[in-house]
């Protein structure tokens, strides 16, 4: 039997490959080394049972939905409607399961999570409207259980998002998560993704195997053995049934690829090739044909006047909405700066926001009085922590901050008030990073671009690490987010920001 572990691919006993067959980075293995370990094939090498996991997911957030539009209907009128009666609407969930399926939301293996937001949506809409629907047309009324299921459908969309995380977090976290699966490529690109699918194991796919020509890239990477012959693929999937390839293969010519494809890469089921120009890394291209030649379409979603009217429309009815509830916490915070230290609590501060125009931002304020004095000492005396703000503009170690403003920066509470810039128009809840003037030259040519849109007080910068993202990440984050965008996309960045100020992630 066989399972997979972080590190590589494992045996019963539980030890990596490596330290079984004696690879080192410079052993050279072969198929016959790989027989020789293992006399059976992978177990768990399709889709089935992460399929089989998200429709569980999906069954629990449904039942989850129902009894939330059930629950705050019986808060209304506990007479009309009991509470506890949602569980005898369970003979709706095969047709939700079904819609879920004609939407694609099975297996859900390296879904994009805008792209799957948008889905599961779509698919509650009209699932919640198909049971409203048939109800209307039984009674020829709209009653009150109706109106529990509108309700339902308004929670159902978290819900389900939270299931599914939960699952994904609960499969990546036993032996029975992950796909296995065969790079193509030991080389820049190869190494990306296995690096991308090691270090998140949500995304659906474990690599067990890498193939390449290249002798120079060694016996084996991050534990994941080297084979240095691309030709293995029809072996390979014979032998140990696995059924899904990755290609990413940098600098690859044409001819090559296409006979790779063919008659290697193509014995497996499932396969993926990563583009060398994979830095245009839009989820929204789509295919266009040119008479036989391929073309991928991609569209400059914010630069549509449209597009940018919704994301306004979206962050004035958040900020709308979530200002009434958090107005009353703000007034509390502003009141024990003031009294824990001397000193304004909302300070401002001169920013880069589109277009490079400046404007001012509103914090409370978490340091002390006499921080840029403090700063320029431990700047002056300290190699590295003038080395840690170099990088990146910030210190884990801050002497400038105050204690309740360490409490402040670790929720990230000392951000509310930038929801008056976002009211004011100079930013949007979601976006790049706001910079001060010296970051600009960390930007070098992408500011531009980059800074084309509106600054936001959280984006993908925050939700993949905050501070402990450097420039370059930035930079391709951001990238990302322009070539990407969609208002599911803002929407899962929001959901994911509230996940990552709770774990205080990356917050100093």
């Amino acid at each position: 039997m066989f399972f997979i572990s972080e590190t590589g691919i494992a045996g019963e006993n539980g030890h990596r490959i490596e330290k079984n067959i004696g690879i080192t980075d410079n052993y050279m293995m072969t198929l016959s080394d790989f027989e020789n370990r293992y006399k059976k094939s992978f177990t768990h090498t399709s889709s089935t049972l992460t399929a089989t996991a998200m429709v569980i997911a999906d069954l629990a957030g449904v039942m989850l939905s129902f009894g939330a539009g059930f629950f705050f209907v019986n808060l209304y009128d506990p007479v009309a409607i009991n509470f506890r009666s949602f569980i005898t609407y369970w003979p709706y969930l095969p047709v939700f399961i079904l819609v879920f399926y004609v939407f694609a939301l099975y297996p859900g293996v390296s879904l994009a999570p805008a792209e799957e937001l948008r889905r599961i949506f779509n698919a509650s809409l009209i699932s919640h409207g198909g049971v409203i629907l048939s109800r209307y047309v039984n009674d020829k009324a709209l009653d009150i259980i109706s109106a529990a299921f509108f309700i339902g459908f308004l929670f159902s969309t978290l819900i389900i998002l939270i299931c599914r995380s939960m699952m994904r977090t609960i499969l990546s976290k036993t032996k029975l998560g992950g796909i296995p699966a065969v790079i193509y490529g030991g080389g820049y690109t190869g190494r990306l993704i296995t690096d991308k699918l090691l270090n998140n194991r949500s995304l659906g796919y474990v690599p067990v195997l890498i193939l390449d020509d290249d002798e120079a890239t060694g016996g084996n990477y991050r534990g994941i053995p080297i084979i240095h012959d691309t030709s293995l693929g029809p072996q390979i999937v014979k032998r140990f049934n696995i059924k899904m390839a990755i290609v990413a293969i940098n600098n690859i010519k044409r001819k090559e690829l296409v006979r790779l494809l063919n008659y290697s890469v193509s014995a497996f089921r499932y396969n993926v090739l990563i583009p060398d120009f994979f830095g245009m890394t839009s989820i929204w291209m789509s295919a266009r044909d040119f008479d036989g030649i391929l073309g991928l379409a991609t569209t400059q979603r914010l630069k549509i006047g449209w597009n940018l009217a919704i994301k306004r429309a979206l962050d004035i009815t958040i900020v709308i909405l979530g200002g009434i509830v958090i107005l009353p916490f703000m007034l509390i915070i502003a009141a024990v700066i003031r009294i824990t230290s001397p000193g304004k609590a909302i300070y401002t501060q001169t920013r880069i926001g589109q277009n490079g125009k400046c404007f001012k931002t509103y914090k409370f304020r978490t340091m002390s009085i006499d921080a840029a004095e403090r700063l320029k000492k431990l700047l002056e005396t300290d190699p590295d922590a003038r080395r840690e703000w170099e990088m990146s503009r910030k210190l884990k170690n801050d002497p400038r901050v105050t204690k309740f403003g360490a409490f402040l920066r670790k929720t990230s509470l000392d951000e509310f008030p930038q929801l008056i810039n976002v009211l004011k128009g100079d930013m949007s809840l979601v976006g790049p990073r706001p910079i001060v003037e010296d970051e600009i030259k960390k930007y070098g040519d992408d500011f531009q671009r980059i800074f084309s849109v509106k600054p936001g007080i959280t984006g993908l910068w925050q939700v993949s690490g905050r501070s402990d993202t450097d420039y370059k990440d930035r930079v391709s984050l951001d990238t990302y987010y322009l070539q990407s965008w969609s208002i599911w996309l803002d929407i899962w960045i929001l959901y994911k920001t509230v996940g990552v100020v709770l774990e205080h992630k990356g917050a100093y």
